[in-house]
Parts: structure tokens; sequence; C-alpha cells
């Protein structure tokens, strides 16, 4: 059995999310019918991220095993090959050593998201960003921002449907910056609880809008109630951007 490690970018619109579900077609059944089609194995493609539908990946980390064994390239291009109806490219494939394993071998994780501010609504990049045609003040939303860096209890920016075990995370990076109308948001932590980024990015907002200060956004943390918290921003702006591991790998 050789177990091998992709990298993976897709684009989220279409599909119900990362994982196999019954209700619509998740990412991981497009892999995995495609590693099946030239392999004729069944296979179960794991993910080091779970993402939500609507929700992009520019560094998605995965594994898989196979009984035969294939050069990685031909896994990387089989794939990609059986996968030509879908936004769904394997960008690089390579063995990995038996024990890795894409979700519970990773150490950090990073996503970005992207927010459009201006009066016009979006076309290019509709579907990839978060319009918001409001003034947004990014310097305040910058600032506040500082305040979640850390180790806390997050469950003010916890879905109510997390299944995590804990709500204590440690956010290693959460930065905001601006070029022009684009407002960029990088979130880095080991792990993330459900809709964290999203929910962090809505109460962001509210703080760029003057509906919030930094003042607000701590005692909204410090509350540790989802129902202190700000809006779920939505999955059209927020993308898996690299998972690392122990080697630096990403």
């Amino acid at each position: 059995m050789t177990r091998y490690q992709l990298l993976i970018e897709y684009d989220g619109n279409g599909f119900v999310g990362w994982q196999r579900q019954d209700n619509g077609l998740g990412v991981q059944q497009v892999l995995e019918d495609a590693v099946s089609a030239f392999s004729g194995e069944a296979v179960v493609v794991q993910g080091a991220g779970r993402t939500d539908a609507g929700v992009h990946a520019l560094g998605q980390v995965a594994h898989l095993d196979l009984a035969k064994e294939w050069p990685a390239d031909t896994v990387r291009d089989a794939m990609n090959a059986h996968m030509k109806t879908h936004a769904v490219s394997v960008l690089t494939a390579r063995v990995a050593v038996p024990d890795f394993h894409a979700r519970f071998s990773a150490i950090r994780r990073a996503y970005r998201y992207c927010i459009v501010n201006r009066r016009a609504p979006l076309c290019i990049a509709q579907g990839h960003a978060w319009w918001v045609p409001s003034p947004l003040d990014s310097d305040a939303m910058a600032k506040a921002a500082g305040v979640l860096i850390g180790h806390h209890d997050f469950t003010t920016f916890r879905a109510s449907e997390c299944q995590a075990n804990s709500p204590e995370k440690t956010l290693d990076e959460l930065t905001v910056r601006r070029c022009g109308e684009d407002i960029e948001i990088i979130a880095r932590a080991r792990s993330f609880l459900h809709h964290q980024v999203r929910n962090m990015v809505g109460s962001l907002a509210w703080v760029g809008e003057g509906k919030w200060t930094s003042d607000d956004m701590r005692r909204a943390l410090a509350a540790k109630d989802r129902r202190a918290g700000g809006p779920t921003a939505p999955a059209d702006g927020l993308f898996l951007v690299s998972v690392g591991y122990g080697d630096d790998n990403e």
C-alpha cells in the first residue's frame, strides 16, 4: 500500500463543501471518483481542512492510499484527466511516508478572506469575494484584529453546530491589509473552529463600518457567547491558502 500526498486547488462554488455528502456534490467525492476511474480502486481521500459549501482552496492538502504503486506524477495527471468537468485540480502529488495524515499531521493552517469595498457590484470577483459597498476603515479593523490574536476561548466566534471538544484555540495571526478597494484578511492557527474565520471577519466588518470599536471586540470575545458576536461573513470570500507540516512542506 502506497500513500500519496496531494496539493489541491478548487473553486468552492457549486459544491456542498469538502466532504462527501448525500445532499449534493462534495470535493472529496470528485477526487475519490477520479482515483477510482483511473486505478479501479475504491479509496477515501482525507483532507486537511473540511471546508464549507462555497469556500475555496488554493492549497488544500489531502492523502490517499493505493494498493498498486504508481508514479506520483501519473496519479496527479490521471486524476486531473478525470476531473475536467469540475473546478478541482491536483497541483502536485508525491509519495508520502506511511504515517503521514493530511489532517492530523498538520501543525498550521492559513486562510485568506477577500473583501471588495466599493459602491459598484462585483463582476469578475463575484463568488470569490464579499462585496461590501459601505466604506470600511481598514486601519480600525487591523487594530481590532489584534484583540483576537493569542490563546482564547473563541465561543463567540464559533458556529452553534461546531463539534470541537473545546472552544479554546491559539490564533497566531490575524492581519488586515488594504490595497485600493480590496481588503485582505489573513488568519493563521494550528486549527480553527467551525465558522471561526468567517465569524471573526463579520465582526471586523462591523468595526470597519463604525458599528464597533476594538473595545467592543474585546467585550464580545470575553462574553463567550455567539450571540455577542457579529454576523457570519459569506463563504464566497474565504480561501484555504496553505497547510503546514513539521517538515515545512506547505
